[in-house]
């Protein structure tokens, strides 16, 4: 409670003494004001780069001194574990945000925010990412001075209460310098804010992003140094027939880009599902980080290992084919482990080193059949770094610059656009999202050009469809299909075939036309239906905006739902109807994430805190009403809301709770056990251990 009376002074002291300085009646020009504030964040963003990296290094000398003293296996264990649930504290306490690679928490902070992000945040991931990077957590270290910087950026423009927009533009401004900083590449670093955080380019944020990370690159420059963050040799393009083979490099790239992005988010679904507290989540993540680490004997795949790949591909690649093999591998495994637990780091450095590790591979084989074409298998290695990174991020320029200014050569600058292109071209017609924007997705947040779009694009056409179909066969007559128009009150009935097939579909107006035209009573269905080589269908993994348009090609009401595998197995049915709930169901989600946006803001300020849980089967309130378990019910907490079948609901006194009701509650902080044992206690009235999970 101190520290909040604090920092409110401080923010009214700062507000008073702006109010004095713009009541002289001088105002500056909006460009200067937007300019010296990107300036401010991107020394700032430099100076926390410098603090993260000498945290880095004292975290990392600790734990050699841990491994020295208790053996190298034991010691890199024991580090890791404990680091692991350090951080798993960290961030189920203080920032949620802080779990996982950060920039998706970025993003999402400037399409459904207004680029607001708590001020926590910049510290909460310094030390988190500190602790899983310096104890050999395999991650970047880039992701978090993204994030870093955007905290900053978004934290100074709520202080001088800037517009929306000018947020967004500051928060940009930190992701830039975060990327300058780290790498020391500034123009790469103010394209990736450009291309990956805002998606589009525009004159509005150019200068601002431009100069933040010039900023934060000369901090880092006086602090650090003036080299990049590793060096690679300038390896020029040796003969025109190598580019058939960077042309296969860059498709290879897409095929590693998408199973990295598949892998990490599998990981990390399969630790979101897991029961247990988040400190024991990060704490295995990192112990299996470490026995993974510990099948070479070089524990190269700990840590980002760029210092390991520039020094490989400055020897012009003398691995193996097999060692480069295993390293890639590994380093995808370790990665998932690291993040997809829900420890604090970037993919960026990982992407960079399983391309290098690719491109390696790639060119050593060339190297072995056409020793006068391909002569340096290092290059490849360099293109490789940027193609798969390009294939993960979909951010081609990005990846190209960035390899530019680390080799500072435009020799390869041929090859680098070829393959990354490509890359990212294939890559996309693989898998539609990005290794930043699947995470958005899995919360309903489609973007396009860095803005939220269409509700619908987060709503699937199997999550609405109606399953209970009203069906008629192919035998039946115009007397018959009239009865069961009458009977279901259906406007378009399907047709299925002998085998339960799709044949088509009939429709009211299509037997109005037949009894217009006189038609026997008769008549097989069959003769006036639409059959199934002229329905449009749906599927029901696509978009109900998808379906939506098909639907509005034509004007269709309705469309069959079929499966992929069979197109002729009929799943469901999609109606008008379908489409008003399923907007109604996008806008709860919407409204759902705004709220958890406004929450995350209040939590903790005076003591409470909103909390999600899950009920069980066995839970004590399964079964019951809300009013009969209000008496047992901390006697300050409310129960917002509760999401069920994909809807969210208000809960009520006669609201029966149902098994995998997930409730948002609004509570005291020292409340949340006593809350958390009377919905979750066992229905026998013995109590579970467990922790409510906070918003």
């Amino acid at each position: 409670m101190k520290a909040t009376a604090s920092v409110t002074q401080s923010r009214r002291t700062l507000n008073q003494w702006l109010l004095r300085l713009f009541s002289t009646g001088w105002h500056p020009p909006e460009e200067a004001v937007m300019l010296t504030t990107a300036v401010i964040v991107g020394l700032g963003t430099g100076l926390g780069a410098v603090i993260f990296i000498w945290l880095l290094g004292a975290i990392g000398d600790g734990v050699q001194v841990v491994r020295n003293t208790l053996g190298d296996v034991a010691g890199l264990l024991l580090a890791m574990g404990v680091a692991g649930l350090v951080v798993g504290f960290i961030v189920d306490r203080w920032a949620s945000e802080a779990k996982g690679h950060g920039v998706p928490e970025v993003m999402e902070a400037i399409a459904v925010r207004g680029g607001r992000i708590r001020p926590r945040v910049a510290a909460a991931k310094i030390l988190a990412s500190s602790l899983t990077i310096g104890a050999g957590g395999s991650a970047g270290r880039e992701g978090p001075i993204v994030q870093v910087g955007a905290a900053l950026g978004s934290t100074l423009g709520q202080l001088l209460h800037f517009a929306n927009e000018r947020v967004r533009t500051l928060v940009a401004c930190g992701a830039a310098a975060g990327i300058a900083a780290t790498f020391n590449a500034p123009i790469a670093g103010a394209i990736f804010a450009l291309e990956v955080v805002l998606g589009r380019f525009t004159s509005r944020y150019f200068g601002a992003v431009v100069i933040s990370s010039v900023s934060a690159s000369i901090v880092s420059r006086v602090f650090l140094s003036d080299r990049p963050a590793f060096a690679v040799p300038a390896y020029p393009l040796n003969h025109l027939g190598e580019l058939p083979i960077y042309v296969v490099l860059g498709g290879l790239a897409a095929i590693v880009a998408v199973l990295f992005i598949r892998v990490l988010y599998f990981a990390e679904a399969k630790f979101d599902g897991w029961a247990a507290p988040q400190a024991v989540k990060t704490a295995l993540g990192m112990l299996l980080t470490g026995l993974v680490a510990l099948v070479l004997p070089g524990r190269e795949v700990l840590g980002p290992g760029l210092h390991f790949i520039g020094e490989v591909i400055a020897d012009n690649i003398t691995l193996s084919l097999g060692m480069m093999g295993a390293l890639l591998l590994l380093k995808l495994i370790a990665t998932s482990f690291t993040l997809g637990s829900g420890n604090s780091g970037g993919v960026f450095a990982p992407a960079l080193f399983m391309g290098a590790a690719l491109g390696g591979m790639v060119g050593t084989v060339a190297n072995s059949f056409w020793p006068d074409v391909a002569t340096n298998p290092g290059a490849y290695a360099i293109v490789g770094m940027a193609a798969v990174f390009a294939g993960a991020a979909r951010a081609p320029i990005t990846a190209i610059l960035i390899v530019f200014e680390m080799s500072n050569d435009y020799k390869l600058i041929l090859p680098l656009m070829l393959a990354t292109v490509l890359s990212t071209i294939l890559a996309d017609a693989l898998f539609a999202e990005s290794i930043y924007t699947f995470k958005l997705k899995l919360k309903g947040i489609t973007l396009q050009g860095g803005r939220d779009v269409d509700v619908l694009q987060g709503v699937t056409v199997g999550e609405v469809m109606s399953r209970d179909l009203n069906t008629v066969s192919t035998s039946t007559t115009l007397t018959e299909l009239s009865d069961v128009f009458s009977r279901t009150h259906s406007h378009g009935l399907l047709i299925l075939d002998p085998q339960g097939k799709l044949w088509g579909l009939v429709t009211v107006t299509d037997l109005d036309r037949a009894v217009d035209e006189g038609l026997p009573r008769s008549t097989r269905v069959t003769e006036i239906g639409t059959p199934r080589e002229k329905l449009m269908v749906a599927y029901p993994d696509e978009t109900l905006a998808e379906a939506l348009s098909r639907m509005g090609i034509r004007g269709f009401g309705r469309l069959p739902v079929v499966s992929r595998e069979d197109p002729n197995r009929v799943v469901g049915l999609i109606r008008r109807e379908d489409i008003i709930r399923a907007y109604n169901m996008a806008l709860a989600r919407r409204a759902e994430l705004q709220h958890r946006a406004k929450r995350v803001q209040l939590r903790n300020l005076d003591g409470t805190e909103f909390v999600d849980l899950t009920l069980d089967a066995n839970d004590r309130a399964v079964g019951k009403t809300i009013q009969e378990i209000a008496s047992r019910l901390p006697k300050d907490s409310i129960l917002i809301s509760i999401r069920r079948d994909g809807k969210v609901m208000i809960p009520h006194g006669n609201t029966v709770l149902q098994p995998g009701d997930r409730i948002t509650a609004f509570v005291r902080t020292d409340d949340s056990g006593t809350l958390f044992r009377c919905l979750k206690g066992t229905a026998d009235g013995k109590e579970e251990d467990g922790k409510t999970g906070s918003g």
